[in-house]
């Protein structure tokens, strides 16, 4: 294994006459779906630590959230037809005659995370459906063998990059902000599926936001659009205190007169839209199409040998401590690709690019490779902070 390291030549995000960057919310049918295959997992192996004393073989990182139909009405409305959401996956379901109580596992988890969206009854609005089956025989295996470091049960890709620029910090911020429970509290028709969309030109950021509204809290269209009005004005407040730009915001731009963004249970899940695992924020919590980015869906990958989750992971760790922690560092990229079989600790490739903070100064070498190779000697030991949620994974 070759840790390469270079100079990063590509133009600075940051000072790119256009950016574009992009947050899926709490409550938006892709992060819901992410977030639910996640908490399965994370479940899951609990589970197996508790009864059989390790993590065992499972990736349950196929899922799709079927949205239902409602009649949104203003002062109330109904779910007419609920949702269905379809876990699909792979996971070792009996050990030594025990079976695995997979179903309550998957079903008890799920509804505990819908339940993050507070007007989503998960008894009454959704339906649940599985298709978990044993995994491959050589994967199955190859898992088994992981006794030591764990070997890769796939070859593929992880990418980080770090800091965020202050328009990704923004939108990260923004969608956080709207949907904190100090937010909630001041404005309880504001549902969870919230999503920012942020286009900066040069120093002017035009955003914009869409917030599925509770159609409960509403009588009339004009207490709609007063409170449609209220989440500009805390959006632009928020963002002209948190950013050097100059902002111009817009909230639920499709709207009109007669038809506008009310939903029954604060989701689009319930009847405009569905979610799949993998088509939302990537592990750093955003979606940048300007930035090297990786299609893996980290959430639902068991935390032991799939590199489509832990190398993402270790990517962003290891960027982001090269920058804190190594001077002369102003950001850093990084790439790293597996090879199926091998010790996940192991990568078959390493890229590592950095950006000085001085144009045409050098960096200290050695510091930083010393960073990269603790990061990679981390990589087995990632299942545990994985496993508690302090790493975020959409």
């Amino acid at each position: 294994m070759e840790i390469r390291l270079g100079l990063w030549e590509g133009q600075r995000v940051a000072s790119m006459p256009l950016e574009v960057v992009e947050r899926k919310g709490l409550g938006h049918p892709d992060t819901l779906t992410d977030g639910i295959v996640e908490a399965v997992s994370r479940e899951l192996s609990r589970y197996y630590l508790e009864n059989f004393g390790r993590v065992l073989h499972h990736n349950v990182d196929k899922a799709l959230l079927v949205g239902g139909r409602a009649r949104p009405e203003l002062g109330g409305g109904k779910v007419e037809e609920p949702m269905v959401f379809y876990l699909v996956g792979r996971a070792t379901v009996e050990v030594n005659g025990q079976s695995v109580p997979l179903r309550e596992i998957y079903e008890e988890a799920a509804k505990r995370y819908f339940r993050k969206v507070r007007h989503l009854d998960p008894e009454a609005h959704v339906e649940y459906r599985m298709w978990v089956r044993p995994g491959s025989p050589d994967l199955v295996d190859l898992f088994l063998r992981s006794e030591g470091v764990p070997l890769a049960n796939d070859t593929s890709y992880g990418v980080g990059f770090y800091p965020l620029t202050p328009t990704e910090q923004a939108v990260l911020d923004l969608e956080q902000y709207l949907n904190s429970d100090a937010f909630k509290a001041r404005y309880p028709f504001v549902g969870e599926d919230v999503k920012v969309m942020a286009i900066r030109e040069d120093d002017l950021l035009r955003v914009t936001v869409a917030a599925a509204l509770v159609s409960r809290y509403f009588h009339t269209a004009e207490e709609y659009f007063e409170a449609r009005q209220q989440i500009l004005e805390e959006s632009t407040r928020f963002l002209e205190e948190h950013t050097p730009f100059r902002v111009a915001v817009r909230v639920n731009t499709a709207d009109t007169r007669e038809s506008f963004y009310i939903t029954v249970t604060g989701t689009s899940a319930e009847g405009g839209d569905d979610g799949q695992v993998g088509r939302g924020n990537r592990v750093n919590g955003l979606i940048t199409p300007l930035r090297p980015m990786s299609l893996e869906a980290a959430a639902g990958k068991n935390p032991i040998s799939h590199v489509g989750k832990l190398y993402n992971v270790a990517a962003q760790n290891l960027t982001q401590r090269i920058v804190q922690e190594v001077e002369g560092v102003a950001g850093a990229y990084a790439l790293l690709v597996s090879a199926v079989g091998e010790p996940v600790n192991r990568p078959q490739a390493v890229q590592v690019w950095v950006e000085p903070e001085k144009e045409g100064s050098s960096v200290p070498e050695a510091e930083i490779r010393r960073v990269i190779q603790e990061e990679l000697d981390r990589i087995p030991h990632l299942y545990q902070a994985i496993l508690t949620g302090e790493v975020p994974l959409y």
